[in-house]
């Protein structure tokens, strides 16, 4: 068969513009593996990044439409494009698909062998799906970025969402005591991935809540980034993922700001799965669709309080 079910986009725009259609099936080229797609995840603000609809992330590269959503898979390998892929066909795979490609909102995708892992055993396709992108966002922030170290604080703005939850866990997980700011309805949550304090940020002001921190990891931006640098300690680091930090603000503090977006790697995957199989780390999924109503998993993402992430369930 030639043909495949995806989700794409004819011209660049919101989740309106999505319907569910015919595509080709692709084709994996040198180093590629043609991956069947069992479960893929949907991302907050994706359909509006410059790579989602060109081939660079400024925008100033070729448009791609029509395009297929959604970066972060779980699947089986179909086809291999050479020998030395290092896969075989039926090997159970996940992991991260650069932006400026199509994505896993189809039935199936090629990427580069060497950007996926082995899916964690204990886990399904859906829970496996909702891991590649939101943690090694989390993995690169902590490991990468701010070069946690065991017994440091941390502070996490938005630790019940799909990757806030993960920077909470991995977090914990690496000897740091954890502080996250949540809505009410998620501070009970928040404590069960591992958080030592749940600030409610409806009712609470985190800088009368903790001691001075040595990480901020931001997934907020705007004023709760700006009011981060009180509570860093020096040399402290505050990693922004909503929105880059002010450098300025940040030498006046004596501490660094980072801003980075996070890039497909094995290593950091491999890592996280270790984590996932030792019972140290758990995706969080907040529902399932099918892949035929991809159009309301965005519509989601952008009205709706989510804990976790939304998964399209494409195959068994």
């Amino acid at each position: 068969m030639n043909e495949m079910n995806a989700i794409r986009a004819h011209r660049r725009g919101g989740p309106e513009q999505l319907t569910y259609e015919k595509a080709p099936r692709p084709q994996p080229g040198r180093g590629e593996i043609l991956v069947a797609v069992r479960a893929a995840s949907v991302t907050a603000g994706e359909l509006g990044w410059d790579a989602t609809w060109t081939d660079s992330f400024d925008g100033s590269g070729r448009d791609r439409t029509p395009i297929i959503p959604s970066h972060e898979f779980s699947g089986v390998v179909a086809a291999r494009a050479d020998a030395d892929a290092g896969w075989q066909e039926g090997d159970e795979v996940y992991g991260l698909i650069p932006f400026t490609r199509n994505g896993a909102a189809a039935e199936y995708v090629t990427l580069p062998a060497d950007m996926v892992a082995a899916k964690p055993a204990s886990l399904t396709h859906d829970q496996a799906a909702a891991v590649p992108l939101a943690a090694l966002t989390a993995w690169q922030a902590l490991v990468d970025h701010a070069r946690l170290r065991p017994g440091q604080r941390v502070l996490v703005h938005g630790g019940a969402g799909g990757v806030g939850s993960f920077v909470v866990q991995i977090a914990a997980a690496l000897g740091a005591d954890v502080a996250a700011t949540v809505g009410p309805d998620d501070l009970d949550f928040v404590r069960s991935l591992g958080a030592d304090t749940a600030i409610d940020y409806v009712h609470q002001r985190f800088e009368d809540q903790i001691d001075p921190v040595d990480v901020v990891v931001d997934l907020v931006g705007g004023p709760t980034q700006a009011r981060s640098w009180d509570v860093l300690a020096p040399g402290g680091v505050l990693v922004g993922i909503a929105a880059p930090p002010d450098t300025q603000e940040a030498e006046s503090h004596n501490a660094r700001a980072v801003f980075f977006v996070v890039e497909p790697d094995r290593a950091g995957l491999e890592s996280i799965t270790q984590l996932i199989e030792d019972g140290r780390l758990t995706p969080t999924v907040d529902r399932v669709l099918p892949l035929a109503d991809g159009r309301a998993a965005y519509e989601a993402l952008e009205r709706e309080h989510r804990r976790g992430k939304i998964i399209l369930h494409i195959g068994d």
